[in-house]
């Protein structure tokens, strides 16, 4: 791929299928305080949950009158707990290594510390030169901090970095830092659309999803 220079991966929905863990922590804080769950059948909140920085998604969920205790709250729950509801996708850690040794790789996500702790958990951490989390910039996706930031630390131009997403919030972040896009498992428009890590190991490989 001409001019590929790094390439850069959301989490959730990219690296690891999340949505019940997501679901199963909000859903803890929102019984803390009192208030109802959010049903698998609400797509709408569920995107939320599954897509936003928690400071978005408790605003949603809890006002703004709470959010600041929510969030304290939200800090003190031990992630480690959801992680059995986390699987990894299919190919990825042969993905990683493939495209790792011609390419530095990096996370950016949405989540806080929960991001470097998911990677660590599943012995992913070792295939990414830098993670990016909401905790590393001023504002998250859909806003390019973050493919700024990791543009910075890799070393590269963000116009020679591919962004690996699966939201419109990534897609945003995408278009704001100047960098490619590739849709992983979903129609939203972009410069390519995979189903699969193999098929973005093809895409980088050879131009095309293959066959």
């Amino acid at each position: 791929m001409k001019n590929l220079r790094a390439i850069v991966f959301d989490c959730d929905g990219v690296l690891f299928e999340s949505r019940a863990a997501n679901l199963d922590f909000y859903n803890t804080i929102l019984a803390r305080f009192g208030a109802p769950p959010v049903s698998m059948a609400d797509e709408a909140t569920l995107a939320l949950c599954h897509t936003a920085a928690s400071p978005e998604v408790l605003r949603v969920l809890l006002g703004e009158e709470q959010l600041s205790t929510a969030l304290d709250y939200a800090a003190s729950l031990d992630y480690r707990r959801f992680v059995p509801l986390l699987d990894m996708e299919p190919g990825l850690r042969e993905a990683l290594t493939d495209l790792g040794r011609d390419y530095p790789l990096a996370v950016a996500t949405n989540r806080g510390a929960s991001g470097e702790d998911l990677l660590i958990h599943f012995g992913l951490r070792e295939h990414f030169s830098a993670v990016v989390t909401s905790r590393d910039v001023p504002r998250p996706k859909p806003w390019p901090d973050m493919l700024v930031e990791a543009a910075r630390r890799l070393g590269c131009r963000t116009q020679d970095m591919l962004f690996v997403g699966d939201s419109a919030l990534d897609r945003h972040a995408a278009l704001g830092a100047g960098a490619r896009f590739v849709a992983y498992k979903n129609d939203l428009e972009g410069d390519w659309r995979v189903l699969s890590h193999g098929q973005l190991v093809h895409l980088v490989r050879y131009g095309t999803t293959g066959p």
